[in-house]
């Protein structure tokens, strides 16, 4: 790892979680909850939609010009939701967000694997590839 305060920061998180994960330090145990984690994060995104209403999905088809270019395929496409998330739906779905975090960085300390290199293994990858790696 680098010496910035980033790298801090993210060496810092995964040496909380090793220190704090003590139940479930198995790797199937890891896995299962990082599964579960994730489905509680699109249970919040669509609670946000269904019990607040405080953002819409308008999820139809998107339609594009045959011979549009990637930039302007990149201007059209739309994230098929309105509105803003309310400040609890937000804070909830930051707090889902932080336990599947929590998830992964154990599953990274188990496997002897920095989530900070693989951050910016992907970076790199998105860079190099540029738009040969849309996803």
């Amino acid at each position: 790892m680098g010496n910035s305060i980033n790298d801090i920061h993210m060496e810092d998180f995964q040496n909380v979680v090793n220190d704090l994960l003590m139940r479930n330090r198995s790797i199937l145990d890891i896995v299962s909850k990082i599964q579960t984690s994730t489905g509680r994060v699109n249970r919040s995104v669509i609670k946000s939609v269904t019990n607040c209403g405080c953002i819409e999905i308008d999820g139809k088809k998107q339609s594009f010009p045959e011979d549009a270019s990637i930039e302007e395929i990149s201007e059209l496409i739309s994230s098929q939701t309105r509105g803003k998330l309310c400040a609890n739906c937000r804070a909830n779905l930051e707090k889902e967000i932080g336990g599947a975090l929590f998830y992964l960085a154990a599953l990274c300390n188990t496997l002897g694997i920095s989530l900070y290199d693989v951050i910016l293994k992907e970076k790199e990858a998105l860079n190099t590839l540029g738009s040969y790696s849309l996803r």
